[in-house]
This record gives structure tokens, sequence and C-alpha cells, in this order.
């Protein structure tokens, strides 16, 4: 059966069309529990969810946005679950499919970005891990309680590092997906996004951030230029970026090998290599 899509799908790339395609042939076919992944961007995610409501109409979707730390999932979509019920009075419509957005707010006091020692292709960045979030240690603990209490598709809309997470820290969780899903950020909004971060650059700023604001900041650059349709230029102004971060966290060798990355993709960076550094703590 050949699926009937909104126009939304003729903006995407050839490959991201057809993940989109199979996508909703999934969410389609799902009756009753199940787990997707989708890594995406945050404002891909917020676009791809409308246009998913507007392609499957016969299924109640619901969005449950996560913009603070939390540790318990479960008792939020129990909760949301029993409001979407009383506010049909009485005609029960039960939540068929849910999206998850923000659960990564609760990892940013967990992470801590390695020092960087070589790049590779799509591998760019590496991570460590300290301690378990407690949000996922719920989610690990309570999953035959999503199973057996909740008859919904659950899809985490999730940045690259926090599907990351839960591979490494979530396992019996995750080994219960249904598929995961990548969607690369449309172009026009990769170079918003990157401008934005450029534009807002303030290294005194980056001085005052909190260890775990600065790591929220490294990990969005980092997303930024894992995205396979980033240009070379911007590239070497957002290596630009995590230098200074890295900088401001004292992390120097960090900060060089950032830095000559920079070089490596607009030679003529005049500002970075390791003279980069002093600049920043100049």
């Amino acid at each position: 059966m050949k699926l009937k899509l909104t126009n939304w799908d003729n903006d995407l790339p050839p490959e991201a069309d057809e993940e989109y395609k199979a996508l909703v042939r999934t969410l389609k076919f799902i009756e009753g529990f199940g787990l997707i992944f989708v890594r995406c961007s945050p404002a891909e995610g917020e676009r791809l969810i409308g246009e998913i409501k507007k392609d499957i109409t016969d299924k109640n979707i619901e969005v449950l946005k996560l913009n603070k730390n939390t540790d318990n999932v479960y008792d939020l979509v129990r909760e949301l679950e029993e409001k979407t019920v009383i506010n049909e009075r009485n005609n029960t419509k039960k939540i068929n499919i849910l999206f998850i957005q923000g659960i990564e707010q609760s990892f940013y006091g967990y992470e801590e970005v390695k020092k960087i020692a070589s790049w590779q292709s799509k591998e760019i960045y590496n991570y460590s891990w300290k301690g378990v979030p407690a949000i996922l240690v719920n989610l690990n603990q309570q999953r035959e309680r999503f199973r057996d209490n909740f008859n919904i598709c659950f899809v985490f809309i999730l940045p690259l590092f926090a599907i990351k997470y839960f591979i490494q820290r979530a396992p019996d969780f995750f080994d219960w997906r249904s598929g995961v899903f990548e969607f690369p950020t449309n172009t026009n909004l990769l170079e918003k996004e990157s401008l934005r971060i450029i534009q807002e650059s303030d290294f005194e700023q980056y001085l005052t951030l909190t260890i775990e604001e600065r790591n929220k900041k490294i990990i969005e650059v980092q997303n930024l230029l894992a995205e396979d349709n980033q240009i070379q230029n911007r590239k070497a102004d957002l290596f630009y970026e995590l230098g200074k971060l890295h900088s401001a966290a004292q992390d120097y060798q960090a900060a060089v090998a950032s830095f000559d990355q920079a070089v490596k993709f607009k030679t003529d960076y005049h500002k970075l290599g390791t003279t980069g550094v002093l600049r920043c703590v100049i």
C-alpha cells in the first residue's frame, strides 16, 4: 500500500524521505506497546511531529515535553494518560502514540566530554560516562510496567549523544526498541542553528557557565558538527567555538585539538591553531 504523505517529505533528501516513510509505516503498523527512537535535532523533532500528526489521523497522538531534569517518566506518562481520558469526558480516547521530547535535559549533569584525541569521519567525538542518570535507572527498572500498563507506542526524540546514553546506560530498555530512525537536520535549519551558535559567541560568558551548562553547550556544538550535511566552512567556525568552550573549561588539550580541526576545514582562519587558546585565555 502506497503511503500518502504531506508535502513535507518533498523537502527531504532521498534518504531522509525513505526514512520518514518507514517511520510512518511503522507507526501505522504498531498496535499497543512499542518503543521507537528517532535521532534528530530538537527543532527537527518539532517539525517531524507536526507532519506525522497530519499523515496519521486515525490514531491519537500526544506529546510529552520534558523541559527540566526528571527521574520518573513512568509517573509523568500515567498522569498524561489520565488527563487525556478525563478531557474526553464520556468519550474515552486513549493515547496510541506518545512522542517524548527533552529527556536529554536529565543527562547534562552526568555528561563529561572526553579530551579530543583524534577525529574520524562520522565518529567525530567519543564519550566517557559518569554514573547512570536516575531517569535511565527508572526506565530500566520499570521496563515491564511500561509494557504491561501502557498500550502506547512510545517515540523518543533524541540527539545522537542521548541515544548513546540509552545504548550504554539503559540497555534493557533500549533492547525492546521497535526501530531507530535517523533524520539529518534540514539544511536551512542547520545553517540557522549553526549561525546562532556563532553569533552568540562570547568567551567571557562561557567563563561564567556552570559545568553542566558548559557541557550542554559543548554537546550542542558537537551535534551540529555531527550532521552529515554540515558545510566545510561552518565546521571550521563551530570547531573554533568548541575550542573556546574547552578553553573556558581549562581543558587546553581538547581546545588545541578543536582549533587544529578548524584549521583543517579553513586553512586561512588566522585565529585558529594553538594560538587560539592564547587568544581565549588572555
